[in-house]
């Protein structure tokens, strides 16, 4: 500043001082303010803090990864609650064309997330975040020495599966196909949840769910692989839905799953990445 006051006092008068004030205010409002793109900007944006209820459609196999996923992203956002409704997807996707309210929608399939596209429910296009396969469950130790989807037809062997409308009676239907065998079930289940229980209580002695729920099960149960060339691949696709009441936590959820972390979670209870 020496060399601007003496340059100052030189020129002399009102008019120089007036003028030297003025630039002095000018850079010192400059020097104080945040341009729309500066760092404190970027660091502190408007109502960038999340909270609120989220609440979650998601398909029953997905139950024991989504809690622990929104257990960490309560903890990562306090403040924000998440409240998951587990079924199978079908009926799921009647619910909310229906008229039921969620903020978003995972389903095991895209048959049932395109009926909820085709309703105009969804905001955006959804996202495949996960991918699933199929595997035969059977009681805990293989009591019955079940080895392949053909021991499944046999007379003896007591079958559970799912409804043809929920995503893994479909699948189950498409197993059966490349196998080339015909299976007569002793029971039909709204849920892949409730041919597990099925088995594990003794109900039944072998039914087809997904690998991430004999997983899940423990061992209350075991698990029987599907040969490659009779599986299925299963895509997990979400989407935000458009009359969400807390659109940005939802936003924040499906990112966090898609993101590092929640594939991480994913991985351990064992699905795949999405497509």
């Amino acid at each position: 500043m020496t060399f601007f006051h003496s340059r100052l006092q030189r020129r002399g008068g009102k008019a120089a001082l007036a003028a030297g004030l003025a630039t002095v205010t000018v850079l010192a409002a400059g020097c104080g303010s945040s341009s729309p793109g500066s760092s404190a900007a970027v660091k502190n944006p408007p109502g960038s803090k999340l909270s609120g209820t989220v609440i979650v459609f998601a398909a029953a196999s997905l139950n024991n990864a989504f809690d622990k996923l929104g257990s960490q992203f309560e903890k990562l956002h306090p403040g924000t609650s998440l409240k998951f409704n587990y079924a199978g997807s079908s009926g799921l996707a009647t619910q909310l064309t229906q008229g039921a309210k969620a903020d978003l929608f995972a389903s095991a399939n895209t048959a049932n997330m395109k009926i909820v596209q085709d309703a105009s429910l969804v905001s955006g296009t959804p996202k495949d975040f996960a991918q699933n396969k199929l595997e035969i469950v059977v009681g805990k130790g293989n009591p019955l020495h079940i080895t392949s989807v053909s021991d499944l037809s046999k007379s003896n062997i007591k079958v559970a599966v799912c409804q043809k409308d929920v995503p893994c009676g479909a699948y189950s239907a498409d197993v059966f196909k490349k196998a080339g065998v015909t299976v007569k079930p002793v029971s039909e289940e709204t849920s892949v949840s409730g041919v597990v229980t099925k088995v594990s209580l003794g109900e039944a002695d072998a039914g087809i769910v997904y690998v991430t729920d004999v997983k899940a099960a423990g061992d209350k149960v075991s698990g029987v692989p599907i040969p490659p060339n009779q599986n299925v691949v299963a895509d997990y696709p979400m989407v935000r839905l458009k009359d969400a009441s807390n659109s940005s936590a939802a936003t924040a959820f499906i990112n966090y799953v898609d993101g590092s972390a929640g594939q991480k979670v994913l991985a351990s209870y064992g699905f795949k990445p999405g497509s």
